[in-house]
């Protein structure tokens, strides 16, 4: 496996654009990672779901990608990788949430902003390994979902289920957490609590019961929430550059600027900071990320 295994590397670095420093992440980390899934689940007789955790930029996207490949590979096992991201609601049932419950919700990204009762259909039915399975898309350049032609089909039962997301795994805040604003978002658009509080909500009664499904949890660490815009930042011009080169530049106007980054941002900084108190907690692996988002540790339970 050992040649295959480094060509499988090297292709997988051109594909996502990586620096040739991640043969070392891979070797050190993602690989023993992506090995101790598989033996989590040789000791069941069913598809074993692991959920990743970590805040924007944080590298979620390309850990997943990286252990389903090397599972797919090593030991033929049928891996759907799926991100909470493309389950947001469109725009038009955003903006109706904006109406009826408050101006915030207008933005996508928080707990309520998904649409959990598909998200939840989707995840009973790989678990109970039916076939064919539709897994939404969603364009975040347009900020829309695709059209449903364009949806991930699953024709097969899967061995291995991972859902990452930004959100995905925080648990709900107590309600002494959330009477002060945390940022001037807050102090401004949400005084009296209503956002937030629904918010949490929705994360108690809609999220939290999912992630009992979940067999191995993963956290990816970052160093504080003051990192998220830079990262974050990065994210959206590496999306642009991608647009780019496809030659789509019909409707650049989603992607963000930098102040708009920042502004959204601090949409997240809530519950990206209560899950960097809380996840390493109860998380399987978590991963130590440094300010350049490297991997410095690991901490397994």
């Amino acid at each position: 496996m050992g040649i295959d295994n480094k060509k499988m590397i090297n292709a997988f670095i051109e594909e996502h654009q990586l620096p040739d420093a991640f043969n070392q992440l891979v070797e050190q980390f993602y690989q023993p990672l992506a090995q101790r899934i598989h033996a989590q689940f040789q000791q069941g007789n069913k598809p074993l779901f692991v959920g990743i955790n970590g805040c924007q930029g944080s590298g979620k996207s390309t850990l997943s990608a990286y252990i389903a490949q090397y599972l797919s590979n090593a030991y033929a096992l049928k891996v759907v990788v799926m991100s909470l991201d493309d389950f947001y609601f469109s725009k038009n049932d955003r903006n109706t949430l904006a109406e009826t419950m408050h101006p915030l919700f207008k933005t996508r990204g928080v707990p309520g902003t998904h649409n959990i009762q598909l998200l939840t259909q989707v995840l009973i039915q790989l678990k109970e390994k039916s076939h064919p399975i539709s897994i939404p898309k969603f364009n975040k350049a347009t900020d829309e979902l695709y059209p449903e032609t364009n949806w991930q089909c699953i024709d097969q039962p899967a061995d291995i289920v991972i859902l990452e997301g930004w959100c995905w795994g925080v648990p709900a805040q107590e309600e002494t957490q959330l009477q002060a604003a945390i940022n001037s978002l807050e102090q401004q658009n949400d005084s009296r609590g209503l956002w937030r509080g629904y918010v949490n909500q929705q994360l108690k009664e809609h999220y939290q019961p999912l992630y009992q499904l979940f067999d191995h949890w993963v956290a990816l660490q970052a160093p504080s929430f003051d990192y998220v815009y830079r990262w974050r930042l990065e994210q959206e011009q590496k999306l642009e550059q991608k647009l780019a080169s496809l030659g789509n530049t019909s409707q650049p106007s989603a992607l963000m600027s930098e102040k708009q980054v920042f502004d959204f941002i601090q949409h997240f900084q809530r519950l990206t900071e209560h899950g960097l108190d809380t996840l390493p907690l109860f998380s399987d692996t978590t991963f130590i990320l440094d300010k350049q988002r490297n991997i410095k540790s690991v901490q397994e339970r």
